[in-house]
């Protein structure tokens, strides 16, 4: 090591939400808690370290005409990145974003492939639009082409009943979701309204997104089985403006769409009383901007979670849901540095003061 630079982080080190050192090591872009020998050429970082935050539902490569050029997807990433957001779980896009992998000062990426849904029932350019019949196909082709996850549209607005409807039948569901397990993928689905939940969960799902359908008869089953939801409260924070602009076409949907939005917040807390794995997500690329991981665990202590198990939703937690390591000795050296403990005020990470992706410092962030 004589000679080589190294990375010092110092002050209050957060391996765990309990487990705090008071400095660690960035050697050849990975963590170690023990000095290195003969370090020559030291740089010092100080404050509260934290594991780069984790953004469990985004979509880099896509906006709300659909799939992007790289350009704008490699802004997509950087807005994340400067935002403290280093691991992305991205929930569906129609753009190849592989190309993000070989840059070593862009945010890690966990895909989904792109979404399936049925034929016009969802924005049109996102998805794959297919029948039921062919659903089995579409996951097993997206598994392979994700990184461990198929993402599902679970309902939509149905036309001709005028509200958000189930899409897919209950066997199809099974199957598909049978065939994604078997090829050691995960399922998840976009689900805004009640019907579709209980037939998703029994059929095996791993994950709800925004899931402000759940009720006092679909929590219980939640828990039991262990299906995680990202509320991805700072999206939810639209529905008022899209149930006004369709209001006029379609009244019970937006009147469903009201409903589900005022009481959002009873819902996110009565999920994570009952003990669901709730993670947070932004759903930022369909239709809000990059970045706002930060704001998006503030809405869940506005929800009612603890701080320090909202923060856990987008830092330890949401890294062992995804398989992905924190600031273990070894692991690669992704964190975030703030001035004050974010366990005692969320707010602070909307401001990180300075971010350590693969070990490097990104200082113009």
């Amino acid at each position: 090591m004589t000679g080589q630079a190294v990375l010092r982080v110092t002050g209050r080190v957060l391996v765990g939400p309990e487990e705090i050192r008071d400095e660690l090591w960035v050697v050849g872009g990975r963590i170690s808690y023990e000095r290195p020998a003969g370090a020559r050429d030291v740089r010092t970082v100080r404050g509260w370290a934290l594991p780069g935050l984790v953004d469990a539902h985004c979509h880099v490569g896509l906006d709300h005409h659909g799939a992007v050029d790289p350009a704008t997807s490699e802004k997509q990433a950087l807005a994340d990145r400067d935002a403290g957001a280093l691991l992305l779980r991205d929930a569906g896009s129609p753009a190849d974003t592989r190309w993000i992998d070989d840059r070593e000062d862009l945010p890690k990426i966990i895909r989904a492939g792109r979404h399936i849904a049925r034929t016009r029932r969802y924005i049109r350019g996102f998805a794959h639009e297919i029948e039921p019949e062919d659903l089995v196909a579409y996951v097993a082709q997206e598994a392979r082409r994700g990184d461990g996850w198929v993402k599902l549209v679970g309902d939509w607005i149905d036309r001709d009943a005028g509200d958000l409807t189930a899409c897919w039948p209950r066997g199809e569901v099974e199957a598909a979701i049978a065939e994604a397990h078997r090829l050691g993928a995960r399922v998840t689905a976009h689900c805004f309204a009640e019907t579709a939940l209980r037939d998703l969960v029994e059929a095996g799902i791993d994950c709800v997104e925004h899931a402000t359908g759940l009720t006092e008869d679909t929590i219980p089953l939640f828990a039991e089985r262990g299906v995680a939801i990202v509320p991805t409260l700072v999206n939810i924070a639209t529905f008022p403006r899209l149930a006004e602009g369709g209001a006029a076409r379609f009244p019970r949907w937006s009147a469903h769409m009201t409903r589900l939005y005022e009481r959002r917040y009873d819902t996110v807390r009565a999920a994570y009383d009952a003990g669901i794995p709730v993670y947070a997500g932004t759903d930022a690329g369909g239709g809000i901007v990059h970045g706002l991981v930060g704001a998006e665990v503030g809405e869940l202590v506005k929800a009612g979670i603890p701080p320090v198990d909202a923060l856990s939703a987008a830092v330890w937690g949401a890294r062992r849901w995804l398989g992905r390591p924190g600031l273990e000795e070894g692991a690669p050296a992704d964190l975030v540095v703030y001035d004050e403990d974010p366990r005692a005020d969320v707010g602070v990470l909307v401001a990180p003061r300075r971010i350590v992706l693969n070990g490097r410092v990104i200082d113009g962030a």
